[in-house]
């Protein structure tokens, strides 16, 4: 864990976004380039633009792991994978709040810290597993909180009505982070390889005056030291990671994975308020 403090102007976008295994075959580049023209480009009418790694930014996978397969001799070695990960990073590393330790890179912990590493070539804060980033206004003053972790939990449903699954599905994410941090407005998790956004949810109550039943919607501010969980944003950042590839059979494929939207989601804040936790889905 890394507490991390950051002053923002009072209206920017976080881009959440991790689980790109750069060095897979299946890690889509195109995607990449993508995010990196977005983040460097004005994103729904503000410019104010950072970012979260969170984390498996690269595939680091040696011959001697279970899912080594043949077409991953096809692959650069992994510190070739981790100075690339560092180029691929120059454009945006000023925007970078932290960038987080995932399970691929903590599976090579007998080699040394590979992303304590890349963040020091970066210059960018490193967050460990899972990091708390306060971010205040330009004159100090506590806007809100994050709570980021790369997570090590799936997130699946068996329903068969798509409706009944994806509420199953933000369940589960609700229920995977909102215990880690009663003080932050916006949890987020990787390594599901899910996109989900789940919004605060308010519910009717009713009052009197003692004359007259009013009623009102519970909600809390972005700023308190304790946010009720229904009261909170939840989002599972999503990945660049493809299941299929012609003429190769990926790990996610061997084990049943169901397909995934890939992409990433984005804070959005304005005028000191968060507005959208909104999904980016990666087209390609």
């Amino acid at each position: 864990m890394n507490l991390i403090t950051k002053s923002l102007p009072d209206s920017h976008n976080i881009f959440h976004f991790g689980d790109v295994h750069y060095g897979s075959v299946l890690s889509a580049k195109t995607g990449w380039n993508k995010l990196v023209d977005m983040m460097c480009s004005e994103f729904d009418g503000c410019k104010n633009n950072y970012g979260i790694d969170g984390g498996d930014t690269m595939e680091a996978i040696l011959v001697d792991d279970k899912r080594f397969s043949s077409e991953k001799f096809e692959e650069p070695l992994p510190i070739i994978q981790m100075e690339d990960v560092i180029k691929q990073r120059q454009p945006i590393k000023h925007m970078l709040l932290t960038m987080l330790m995932g399970n691929h890179e903590r599976k090579l912990w007998k080699f040394g810290d590979i992303t304590q590493k890349i963040c020091k070539e970066l210059n960018v804060p490193y967050g460990t597993y899972s990091s708390k980033i306060t971010i205040k206004t330009e004159k100090g003053q506590l806007m809100y909180k994050i709570y980021e972790t790369h997570g090590s939990k799936g997130i699946s449903s068996t329903a068969d009505d798509p409706i009944r699954r994806y509420a199953n599905m933000e369940l589960i994410l609700k229920r995977h982070l909102r215990n880690k941090a009663a003080d932050c407005a916006v949890m987020i998790k990787h390594h599901a390889h899910k996109l989900i956004s789940c919004k605060p949810r308010s519910e009717l109550y009713l009052i009197d005056d003692g004359k007259k039943i009013k009623q009102g919607y519970t909600g809390w501010g972005e700023n308190e030291s304790y946010i009720h969980p229904d009261a909170r944003w939840y989002g599972c950042a999503g990945s660049f990671l493809r299941l299929f590839g012609e003429g190769i059979s990926g790990y996610a494929e061997i084990a049943e994975y169901d397909p995934v939207e890939l992409g990433f989601l984005v804070t959005k804040v304005r005028d000191r308020k968060i507005v959208e936790l909104k999904p980016v889905f990666l087209n390609i």
